[in-house]
Formats: C-alpha cells, sequence, structure tokens
C-alpha cells in the first residue's frame, strides 16, 4: 500500500488521524500526483481538518483542470475561506455551481454576504428545473435569515418540484417573507397547485414564521398528530413550544410509538410545549447507541442534539455522550463521498449537546 492511499484510508476512517495523513492527501491533491477519487474527495470534505494546509490548496486554485479546482474550492468554502470566492464566481459564470445538497452544506460555512450575490444570478437566470438549483435552495435554507434578500428568487419555486425546499426557505428567513404569506396558507389549506405529501404542514410552519400568526399551524400540524401522521407534525409543534399546549396529550403519548423517529419527535415536542424534561429526557436516551454506524433509518444524531438543546436536566446521558465522542473510528453507514462530512456532522452535535449540558450545570 503507497503512503498517500494510507493516508486516504486513515482519513476516511478515523476522527483523528495522525496528521501527516492529511499533509499526504492534500498535497497529492494539489499537485495532482497519483491521486484518487478517494483522495480528491476526502480534501472536498475535510473543512477544518485542513486548516494548516489552507495556503497551499489556495494557491494551487486555477493551476489545474476545473475538477481539480472544485475540490480546492470546496475545500476552501468548508473552512469559511473567502479565497473560494473568486472560483465560485467563475463556476457561477460559466453556471456550473456545485449541484448536490452535500456540496451546499460545505458552502454554507461562508458568510452569506458574501456567497450571496454570488448566488442570487444563478438563480435568476435558470429555469426552475435547472439542476444545481435543489442544491441552491438548500445552502439559502441552511442560511436562514441571512437569505432575505432571495426572496422574490425563491418565491419562483412555488408550484414546482423544488416546492418543499422553497416552503423551507421561506419558513426559515420568516418575517422578510411576509408576501408569500397568501400562497403558503393555500397550501396549508390544500388550494395550492403541488399540494401533497407533508406539504401543508411544511406550508402551514412556514405561514406562522413569516406572519408570526400560529393560528394555521397549530391546527394543520395538531390535526396531523391526532391523525396518525405524527412524525409529520411533530417537529412543527416542538416549534411552536407552549403556544401547542392544547396538544400536549396526544403527544404525550406518541412517546411509546413503535417508531423511532417518531418517539424521538414527540419527545422532542412534549419538552417544548410542556418545559418538562422528566418524561422526556429517558426516551431519548434510550435513542443514543454507542453503537450506531450512521444509518439514516434510526434518529440517534437528532435525540443527541435535542439532549444538548435540553440542557442540565439531560446531565444523565453526558457520560454516555462522551464516549461516544471519543470514539476513534468514523460513522460506517455512509457512502465515502459524505461520510466524513457525516462524521464532522455528528461530531459537532455531540460535542455541542456537551457544551450545553456542562453550561446550563453551572
Amino acid at each position: 500500500m503507497s503512503a498517500l492511499d494510507e493516508a486516504t484510508e486513515a482519513v476516511y476512517r478515523y476522527r483523528r488521524p495522525d496528521p501527516w495523513c492529511w499533509e499526504v492527501v492534500v498535497k497529492a491533491v494539489c499537485d495532482r500526483t497519483h491521486t484518487s477519487w478517494d483522495a480528491d474527495h476526502a480534501v472536498l470534505q475535510a473543512g477544518g481538518a485542513v486548516a494548516a494546509d489552507a495556503d497551499l490548496i489556495a494557491g494551487s486554485l486555477g493551476h489545474g483542470s476545473a475538477y481539480s479546482d472544485e475540490l480546492l474550492m470546496l475545500a476552501l468554502a468548508g473552512m469559511g475561506d473567502l479565497r473560494a470566492l473568486p472560483a465560485l464566481q467563475r463556476r457561477a459564470d460559466a453556471n456550473r455551481l456545485p449541484s448536490s445538497r452535500s456540496h451546499a452544506r460545505i458552502l454554507a460555512a461562508l458568510p452569506a454576504v458574501e456567497l450571496l450575490p454570488v448566488v442570487l444570478p444563478v438563480l435568476r437566470q435558470n429555469p426552475v428545473q435547472h439542476y444545481s438549483c435543489t442544491a441552491l435552495l438548500e445552502l439559502l435554507a441552511l442560511w436562514g435569515p441571512a437569505s432575505a434578500s432571495a426572496v422574490s428568487e425563491v418565491i419562483r419555486f412555488l408550484g414546482t418540484a423544488d416546492t418543499y425546499d422553497a416552503m423551507r426557505v421561506l419558513g426559515r428567513i420568516g418575517p422578510p417573507a411576509v408576501a408569500t404569506a397568501d400562497r403558503l396558507a393555500a397550501y396549508a389549506t390544500g388550494r395550492g397547485r403541488g399540494v401533497g405529501g407533508s406539504y401543508p404542514r411544511r406550508a402551514a410552519w412556514a405561514h406562522w414564521k413569516v406572519t408570526g400568526d400560529p393560528a394555521l399551524a397549530l391546527d394543520v400540524c395538531g390535526a396531523a398528530v391526532r391523525s396518525g401522521t405524527a412524525s409529520h407534525g411533530l417537529p412543527f409543534l416542538a416549534d411552536l413550544g407552549p403556544l401547542a399546549a392544547v396538544h400536549t396529550t396526544p403527544v404525550r403519548r406518541l412517546m411509546e410509538s413503535p417508531g423511532a423517529w417518531t418517539r424521538t419527535y414527540a419527545a422532542h415536542a412534549y419538552w417544548r410545549i410542556t418545559g418538562d424534561p422528566e418524561p422526556a429526557v429517558p426516551v431519548l436516551l434510550a435513542e443514543v447507541d454507542p453503537a450506531w454506524d450512521g444509518d439514516p433509518a434510526l434518529p440517534v444524531r437528532e435525540a443527541v442534539r435535542i439532549l444538548g438543546e435540553i440542557g442540565a436536566p439531560a446531565v444523565s446521558g453526558a457520560s454516555l455522550l462522551r464516549r461516544i465522542l471519543a470514539q476513534e473510528e468514523r460513522l460506517l453507514r455512509p457512502w465515502r463521498g459524505v461520510r466524513i462530512l457525516a462524521d464532522q456532522a455528528y461530531a459537532r452535535t455531540l460535542t455541542e449537546a456537551l457544551d450545553r449540558i456542562e453550561r446550563c450545570r453551572e
């Protein structure tokens, strides 16, 4: 096995590989010497793990192929390094911005105020069916209120295959998107074009976020919880918090659901609505499996996140979270193109949860 192969295998396998491993992988990718798909995609996912090599990465931009430039551009963007912007502008001018949701999560590390002027013209000029639009909507949703200047572009996606994502963006932007209130109300009540799936709940939630009026969200999301389609309504009731007190009883019952996601969402909603963590914490801790391999069918990371949100009352789980965070090996389940990103996100969730639990105890 070559040094590059050994180093590449280590950065995919371990959360804290020896520093020389990242150095070998980054140098190979920058020099384009005997590199591989695995090495390339490790670097674009690396984020702060390759911060020591940021100057080398930035200096290599523009000296290789379009493919290698995209890798290095994303590596810089994942560190929040503004030296990625000229390359992003060139790709935007050629209508070739990254088009996957995982790449959107990398780009979200850059400040919205710097990247929005690059992104908005692409959204304006492209047809709503363009391959890159879903990723750009994901990026806007991750930025939330900082995406307020994009409202007029996002409105174009209502009534398209990206309606659900557009609603998510508008809800996260909040009051600056109030002009969309009537259209969101139409979706929430079954009158909007393209209604289906869980659009009514998402639309009702977005309507509340842009107007400040919770009535529609309480009605639509509460009805979902009472009807048995609980997992589609519970996260929105959790966001409503004490405003959803009328739905406390059905939410409490769903903490005993046979579905792990429903139990997790119900525990979160119950705590947010009542402020009482005592019944919720054991339900959440039961979902935190130290042997979890990243299987998206299980709500492990979400349960950890909620425990962190609860804070000090979840202290009984702190030792378990520390033990999981200390594990050397990354999650195994996601395919390599997103494995490092998925593991970094899980480690970040664990770290933030522990910080909140400990801080709230002080």
